[in-house]
């Protein structure tokens, strides 16, 4: 695996720190790595992008890539005609994907929130690029209510294409996760058919980089450079057992059969 794909289930999901987890664990197994954005949307001229973030939190040995970038935090399409800038085309991110790859063991692209927001006006998006470059997606996911059917529909999305799923990471887990998101942690493989390759703990962008290179791959399962164990995490947040809130007393004179 030279490119993987870096899609959401939506935004403020965790995607760009997956993306810097990722970079840092396979920059401690001794890969080089390029994290690719092809479109920047809702960042000024002068401020740093996800994949400057990316090298600040994974490290400066990470390569940072940016095709494009506009001004307004839209999809790309809507967000480029807006500006009266240029759109991107699949076949763009899919060459500086294959360029990238020639120097680098491995090139995460990162994509704009979900799996099927536009890049340009004739609808392409990042499933586009996926099929161009033969590059696996990984699919990132919140760990609240409604993951299980936004997680799905992009899985079914990825097959109805015939492109290959990786897996699931879960972008955000909550230090005090509740049951809802326990519950969603047990079916999530279930509902979606993908396997589930590591959980970023929330707040893990604000770590200092040093503490969060050294984290990384404890979030992450070996596919990913990982030491992440997905049986081990689901034994520890296994949803308890069901209890009635207001369990009905039992009668103390229960009628005859038949009453």
């Amino acid at each position: 695996m030279s490119v993987l794909m870096v899609s959401g289930t939506g935004t403020e999901i965790g995607k760009t720190v997956v993306t810097s987890a990722i970079a840092a664990a396979a920059v401690a197994a001794g890969r080089s790595v390029a994290v690719l954005k092809p479109a920047q949307t809702g960042v000024g001229p002068q401020e740093p992008g996800d994949a400057a973030e990316a090298v600040r939190l994974a490290g400066p040995s990470v390569t940072a890539v940016e095709l494009a970038r506009y001004p307004e935090p839209l999809a790309p399409d809507r967000a480029a005609r807006r500006s009266g800038l240029a759109t991107l085309a699949p076949a763009q991110i899919a060459e500086a994907a294959q360029q990238l790859s020639l120097d680098h063991d491995l090139v995460l692209v990162e994509g704009a929130g979900g799996l099927l927001v536009r890049f340009d006006e004739a609808g392409n998006t990042l499933a586009d690029a996926a099929r161009l470059l033969g590059a696996p997606t990984l699919v990132v996911a919140q760990a609240g209510l409604g993951t299980l059917n936004s997680t799905t529909l992009t899985a079914e999305a990825l097959r109805a294409r015939e492109l290959t799923a990786l897996g699931v990471v879960v972008g955000s887990w909550p230090q005090s996760p509740d049951l809802a998101a326990r519950c969603n942690l047990a079916d999530l493989t279930k509902s979606s058919g993908l396997p589930l390759l590591g959980a970023v703990p929330e707040g893990s962008g604000t770590l200092a980089p040093d503490r969060f290179r050294a984290s990384a791959p404890s979030w992450l399962a070996p596919s990913l450079s990982g030491t992440w164990s997905a049986e081990s995490f689901l034994s520890t947040w296994t949803p308890p057992p069901f209890t009635p809130a207001n369990p009905s007393p039992a009668r103390a004179n229960p009628s005859p059969a038949g009453d």
